[in-house]
C-alpha cells in the first residue's frame, strides 16, 4: 500500500499575491493546506508559518513515532503541533504591528496504512472520492455552516450569501484554537482532495467529482481544478492537494522494472 501526493497553488485572477500554502511530506503520510488572512501580506506569512511548522515538527514525529503508532498518540501530536503553530503565529501578529491580525486556515491530514487522522480549522475541505462518489469530509467552520446547521437558511440561500468567507475559527487570532481532528478507514482506490475556498467558492461538488472520476495522473487532475476555478472567475487564490491510496503501485513498478518497461 502508498500514497501518492501532488500539490498546486495559483493566485487566481484577481489577488495580488498568494495568501495560501501547501505541501506535503510522502515519507511520513503528511500533507498540509492553509489559507492566510491579514493585511499588507500578513496572511502569506500566516499560512507559510503554519505549513512550514506542522511539516517540520509533525512530520519529524510521525518518522520518529513509525506506521504503527496509536490513533491516541497521532491525534494527540497533531494537537500539540497545532498549538504550537497558533502560538507563534498569535505571538507574531502581536510583536509586529504589520503583522496584526493575521491568521490562517488548516487541513492537516496524515495517512498511515489504512487509517487516515484528518485535523482542520476554518472553511478550507477535504473531499473524498470513493468508488465514483464524492463527500465532503470537514465541516467549515464558518458563520454561513452555523447557519446551515441551525436551519436559518436553505443551501440555494448560502450559495448566494454574503457571509460565504466569515470563518468563526482561525489559527493564529486567538491565544489558543481547537484542532478538530477525526479518525476514518481509507479503501483501495480512494482519492482525497485537501483544497482552500478558492476551489471550493468556484466550482461546486458535481464538476470537482467530474475531474476526480477521470483516469488523468494527479498533476493534471490538480492542473484541471485550477483551470476551472480561474475559468469561473478565480476570484480567490486556489490551492489543492490529491492524495491516492494505491495498492498496487509497488506490485505495478515490479512488474514493469522485470518487463523492462
Amino acid at each position: 500500500m502508498i500514497y501518492q501526493f501532488c500539490a498546486h497553488t495559483d493566485p487566481g485572477l484577481v489577488r495580488g499575491n498568494n495568501e495560501d500554502s501547501v505541501t506535503f511530506d510522502a515519507s511520513s503520510g503528511l500533507a498540509v493546506l492553509a489559507d492566510g488572512m491579514g493585511g499588507y501580506n500578513a496572511g502569506e506569512v500566516a499560512s507559510a508559518m503554519a505549513t512550514t511548522f506542522i511539516r517540520s515538527e509533525l512530520g519529524r514525529w510521525l518518522t520518529e513515532a513509525g506506521q504503527q503508532t496509536a490513533a491516541r498518540d497521532v491525534r494527540r501530536a497533531m494537537e500539540i503541533c497545532a498549538d504550537h503553530a497558533n502560538r507563534a503565529i498569535f505571538n507574531a501578529a502581536n510583536a509586529n504591528p504589520q503583522y496584526a491580525g493575521m491568521g490562517t486556515t488548516l487541513v492537516v491530514a496524515v495517512f498511515q496504512g489504512e487509517r487516515l487522522m484528518l485535523g482542520h480549522i476554518g472553511d478550507s475541505r477535504c473531499y473524498r472520492l470513493r468508488e465514483g462518489l464524492l463527500e465532503r469530509i470537514t465541516r467549515d467552520h464558518s458563520l454561513l455552516q452555523e447557519q446551515l446547521d441551525a436551519g436559518l437558511i436553505t443551501l440555494e440561500e448560502a450559495a448566494g450569501s454574503l457571509h460565504k468567507n466569515l470563518i468563526t475559527r482561525a489559527l493564529g487570532v486567538e491565544d489558543t484554537v481547537l484542532l478538530e481532528v477525526k479518525e476514518l478507514r481509507t479503501a483501495p482506490g480512494d482519492l482525497y482532495l485537501l483544497c482552500s475556498d478558492g476551489l471550493s467558492d468556484m466550482m461546486d461538488e458535481e464538476d470537482i467529482a467530474a475531474i476526480l472520476r477521470t483516469d488523468a495522473a494527479l498533476p493534471q487532475m490538480a492542473t484541471r481544478l485550477i483551470d476551472n476555478a480561474n475559468a469561473n472567475g478565480g476570484r480567490d487564490n486556489i490551492s489543492v492537494l490529491l492524495a491516492q491510496r494505491n495498492d498496487n503501485f509497488t506490485k505495478r513498478g515490479l512488474i514493469s522494472r522485470m518487463l523492462g518497461n
